[in-house]
């Protein structure tokens, strides 16, 4: 559970603080066997710093660094910024007298400032006040080349500059608080945690993502080729390093494979197909398969695209892939000589068997051709609702509830997550198919409806990956339980489980209800020129294979010409 929380800063000056404090207390309890010696005495000679110091410390951890001029740091709440920064400077945890590179120096200073600084070597030559700043950093590199303290850069500086040189060790307790490096303190600090409620989840030692230093160590290595690849190193040297970050952790396993699909599409920008053979031959994250084909398809190695091909139509790994190699099978077959029909054109029957074709009065303000269609067809006793992606989200979420917040190794690493950090692995369903089992089986014996309203109130507002509080309203929930049958939302959220990151939108925009049938449709709505893209199309053919009633319905206004929509 989360550590009970310090006494209550002042709100209104250190929230920020209060609630770094909280972060750290939770790494303390949760990770404390896995931080070393810097580490634990970071937390605990934080916690022991005077209130100024550990602001200070906040909101320069918050801000690009690592360089910090004193005289630029203004907040209201530490009105003595050097008395703060006094006990930082005497732990190390700010360091005055640490050598600067030139270009950090020019980080910290305006054009104008550095040609005060660099009078004596500025003049009308290859290095005069004309030059923009970054050709006056090249221009004065080879005069004053090695690095030194800041006051010897600047000996008649009026302010102290300061380096943090903690930053590493806050990076690594930020990987272990966030579980990403996509995530900034600023992001959890500056939040005001009231705001929103989360689901309480039962941590325990089994269900921590990093079970060992290494994998931290693996993760930032991993991390570390990432950043390279972004800021373009050399795919090839990054293959061999991927390749050496093994782990028996499965869920680095799982960002170590998406990482090398990242490389392979880094080497296909580059044509270096070859390479890029390599990086997704070694990568099972989802897409990666296909992506190697299209690569042997650009080496014309058609005969290895097509054992991929047939390979992935035999046992696809989503209906994504399924429906991309659906499309490229005609041509691997012309590329073997094997001729075979023309690529299809247009929808399938089942799909197009689907459509209808609706004339109205054009909107007089401009208003989504949803909400208009819905307005068009909305009666006391057939109510229509604009949903798209919420309903069945919603359901899902509630009746799965106790799956979705299940404390797995790599889901849930701070008690202020929305939903589990592996919603977009691949193996989400599949690592917790014995609790979304359980919780589906209350569609079989009756008892969903019960269990849906239950958690309805008792959830009510808490963070959820797949509740949509302000679209799920009372009326809508108990029309959805009356006229949408068990079965038809179990096939449902069987193809949602199927593939969760692909298959959680898509869904038709309206459902339509008549209550005193029990009976409702979904409806797709394409104003006129709009297509379906793939994700709706996949939809269809589901509900239409499983007998979902489902259409398609093409709005065109009146007085306009009809525009056909494939």
């Amino acid at each position: 559970m989360l550590p009970a929380p310090r006494p209550a800063l002042p709100a209104h000056r250190y929230y920020y603080l209060h609630n770094f404090q909280r972060a750290l207390d939770w790494l303390g309890e949760r990770y404390g066997d896995l931080l070393d010696g810097a580490e634990q005495a970071f937390l605990a000679r934080f916690a022991r710093l005077p209130q100024p110091s550990r602001a200070l410390m906040v909101r320069l951890l918050m801000r690009r660094g690592p360089w910090f001029r004193a005289g630029k740091l203004v907040y209201e709440e530490i009105p003595d910024i050097g008395g703060a920064a006094a006990p930082l400077l005497a732990l190390g945890w700010l360091d005055a007298q640490a050598p600067m590179e030139l270009h950090e120096l020019f980080a910290l200073h305006t054009k104008p400032e550095l040609l005060a600084l660099f009078a004596g070597s500025v003049q009308t030559g290859a290095v005069h006040p004309g030059l923009r700043k970054a050709e006056l950093l090249q221009a004065l590199q080879p005069l004053h080349g090695a690095p030194r303290a800041y006051a010897a850069w600047n000996p008649q500086a009026p302010e102290a500059v300061w380096r943090v040189t903690v930053g590493d060790l806050c990076e690594r307790l930020r990987l272990m608080f966030f579980g990403n490096l996509h995530q900034d303190w600023s992001e959890f600090v500056l939040a005001d945690l009231g705001v929103f409620r989360y689901e309480a989840v039962a941590f325990d030692a089994d269900s921590r993502a990093f079970q060992s230093r290494a994998d931290v160590d693996g993760y930032l290595a991993l991390q570390a080729c990432r950043q390279a690849l972004d800021e373009g190193a050399e795919p090839g040297a990054l293959l061999q390093g991927v390749a050496r970050c093994t782990s028996g952790n499965a869920w680095l396993e799982q960002r170590r494979a998406k990482v090398l699909l990242r490389i392979g599409q880094a080497c296909e920008r580059m044509q270096d197909w070859a390479l890029a053979e390599q990086a997704y031959a070694q990568s099972s994250y989802p897409g990666a398969r296909h992506r190697r084909m299209r690569v042997y398809e650009r080496m014309e190695r058609f005969a290895d695209a097509m054992a991929l091909a047939e390979a992935a139509q035999d046992c696809p790994e989503s209906d994504e892939e399924a429906q991309r190699v659906a499309r490229m099978l005609p041509r691997l077959r012309r590329g073997l000589g094997q001729g075979g029909a023309a690529r299809a054109v247009g929808l399938a029957p089942a799909v197009a068997q689907l459509r209808m074709d609706l004339e109205l009065d054009a909107p007089a303000q401009p208003a989504p051709v949803e909400c208009v269609l819905r307005d068009h067809w909305h009666r006391e006793a057939a109510p229509v609702f604009y949903v798209e992606n919420a309903l069945v989200n919603s359901l899902f979420g509630l009746l799965c509830w106790p799956a979705v917040f299940a404390p797995l190794p790599g889901a849930f690493f701070h008690p202020f997550q929305s939903g589990p950090a592996d919603l977009g692995a691949p193996d989400f369903a599949q690592r917790r198919a014995a609790l979304f089992e359980a919780c589906l089986a209350a569609l079989d014996d009756g008892s969903y409806r019960a269990v849906i309203r239950e958690r309805f109130a008792s959830k009510q507002g808490l963070q959820s990956p797949f509740v949509f509080w302000g679209t799920l309203s009372e009326p809508l929930l108990a029309l959805a339980l009356d006229c949408i049958p068990p079965a038809h939302l179990k096939l449902l959220f069987a193809r949602l489980l199927r593939d969760v990151p692909a298959n959680r939108t898509g869904f038709p925009d309206l459902v339509r209800f008549w209550p005193a049938e029990r009976r409702y449709e979904l409806v797709e709505v394409k104003a006129p020129g709009d297509k379906l893209q793939d994700n709706q199309i996949r939809w269809l053919q589901y509900c239409a294979a499983h007998s979902i009633p489902v259409r398609v319905c093409h709005v065109r206004w009146r007085g306009q010409a009809a525009t056909e929509a494939a």
